[in-house]
């Protein structure tokens, strides 16, 4: 699994994984599935849009930062 940090790609207005300085994911899409980093474990979930971008079962007010890792 691939570990980084969730980022907003302004350009194609989708969160993204930076998975190093060059390298990204290539935009997230509804229902891609990943683990999130919190409370020192990590939680399943996957990403979902509404009104703005969420994490399934994830309550947090903002996105970006949080670490993900994916398969």
């Amino acid at each position: 699994m691939k570990q980084g940090v969730l980022v907003y790609d302004t350009e194609i207005k989708r969160m993204d994984v930076r998975f190093g300085l060059e390298d990204y994911y290539g935009g997230l899409h509804c229902g891609t599935c990943m683990d999130v980093f919190l409370g020192n474990r990590w939680h399943p979930t996957r990403i979902e849009y509404g009104e703005d971008w969420y994490l399934v079962g994830i309550p947090t007010s903002s996105l970006t930062g949080l670490r993900v890792r994916m398969s």
